[in-house]
């Protein structure tokens, strides 16, 4: 079993209440605009680091992190993207492989409102873990927590801090 620690737009604000909830955590899956390698190099010295870039990272960030990332945890398969959308509403590159080959989990970031919505046309599970930076309109940062046990995936939890 492992266990997970999903976070998105931290904007190169990491809150250390993150930290705290992320502390039983595995490893962390960062879904973009981390803001700069700082926090991703803070990430990935607490916990091993999972991350793609997104559409405000620099040029480094982008060298060491790609746009997607595609890998399995326990049975679990896992697309990780940064602007990926929802059900109804996915970007055109996002439809085109949910539509090829659809993983169990579909992550992504960039609209900073948090969702976890079952997609029964693809058969996957769609995470978007809002924005945990201080940047944007949104009320609450958040994170979101779960359990991978083989095929199993369960206990997702979602942490809401005030900005």
């Amino acid at each position: 079993m492992k266990k997970i620690g999903i976070i998105s737009d931290t904007h190169n604000y990491l809150d250390p209440k993150f930290l705290d909830f992320f502390e039983p955590c595995d490893l962390i899956i960062h879904a973009g605009d981390i803001g700069s390698l700082e926090i991703a190099d803070k990430l990935s010295k607490f916990k091993k680091l999972i991350a793609v870039s997104g559409n405000i990272d620099d040029y480094n960030t982008k060298l060491q992190y790609p746009l997607e990332q595609r890998f399995k945890i326990e049975e679990v398969e896992i697309y990780l993207t940064h602007i990926g959308g929802f059900p109804g509403k996915y970007s055109q590159k996002s439809k085109k492989i949910l539509e090829s080959n659809p993983p169990q989990i579909f992550i992504c970031g960039h609209s900073h409102i948090l969702r976890v919505m079952y997609d029964k046309k693809y058969d996957t599970l769609v995470i978007n873990p809002g924005a945990a930076g201080q940047y944007g309109i949104q009320p609450k940062k958040t994170a979101i927590r779960l359990k991978i046990d083989g095929k199993e995936i369960k206990d997702l939890e979602i942490c809401e801090l005030n900005r």
